[in-house]
């Protein structure tokens, strides 16, 4: 028997990673929201194909399609999920118990990140979310773009039991190439917020994010992949400042 439960989500060629996500809960969900952005790939036929309501829209930033995805859901309790991700058997359990016997407005989960054929246990751990909440909570993604959060006025309380599989890149190159537009859409974003670049900023943020993340969270113990995930780390800290920089100085235009 299906929850009260809809499935929000945002694509975009997501056709090597959407339909392991919607094979993961479309047993539970009364209702699976789909707004895609154009995929030239097969994204939208699969999740049709699934069952789910695909809506086609231009691209807003993250935050606005992620808040247009989750207006269009009917159910009184909503699940956001992105494409790369996927629900663990005993999350689904989880899942299921709390919305039948709720004890909160919202719940957090866990999601440990697949990374070049590893499940990474220590590094960008712990990394709760926040995802199942009730409709009438008031639900909107903010944040900022590529790093939104969700906020619902109410109770939260962790989901225990299992972990979203967080199916991130394909391979480094991916990785990479994802990475330096992820912090080229961070800059922009500090930017609109009037926050400052500079050398110290520069020099030394990208240091504290490998210290905190490899070294304090025990990063180092997920082996030649945690080392990895921790120069990308560098990479991405180091050229978020850097092209926050570039904003700052910018000629102005004409």
């Amino acid at each position: 028997m299906r929850l009260p439960l809809s499935v929000a989500m945002i694509s975009f060629d997501e056709e090597q990673n959407i339909r392991r996500t919607l094979e993961a809960v479309r047993e539970i969900a009364s209702e699976i929201v789909v707004v895609d952005s154009h995929s030239t790939d097969r994204t939208r036929e699969i999740a049709a194909e699934l069952g789910a309501r695909v809506f086609e829209e231009d691209w807003k930033g993250h935050i606005a399609q992620k808040n247009s995805a989750l207006a269009k859901c009917s159910q009184p309790w909503i699940l956001a999920l992105d494409c790369d991700e996927v629900v663990s058997p005993g999350l689904r359990d989880a899942i299921v118990a709390a919305v039948r016997e709720p004890a909160a407005d919202g719940y957090l989960v866990n999601r440990r990140t697949v990374y070049l054929g590893r499940t990474l246990r220590h590094m960008w751990q712990p990394d709760w979310k926040l995802r199942l909440l009730r409709r009438d909570a008031n639900p909107v993604w903010g944040g900022y773009d590529p790093h939104d959060s969700l906020r619902i006025d109410g109770r939260t309380a962790r989901l225990h039991g299992g972990f979203l599989e967080h199916h991130s890149y394909r391979d480094l190159d991916d990785h990479f190439r994802r990475l330096v537009g992820y912090a080229r859409i961070a800059a922009r974003s500090y930017h609109e917020q009037g926050r400052r670049s500079g050398v110290g900023k520069i020099l030394f943020s990208p240091l504290a994010g490998v210290f905190k993340s490899y070294v304090l969270r025990g990063g180092f113990l997920d082996g030649m992949p945690g080392l990895i995930a921790a120069a990308s780390k560098y990479v991405y800290v180091l050229f978020k400042y850097c092209f926050l920089w570039e904003l700052e100085h910018r000629p102005p235009e004409g």
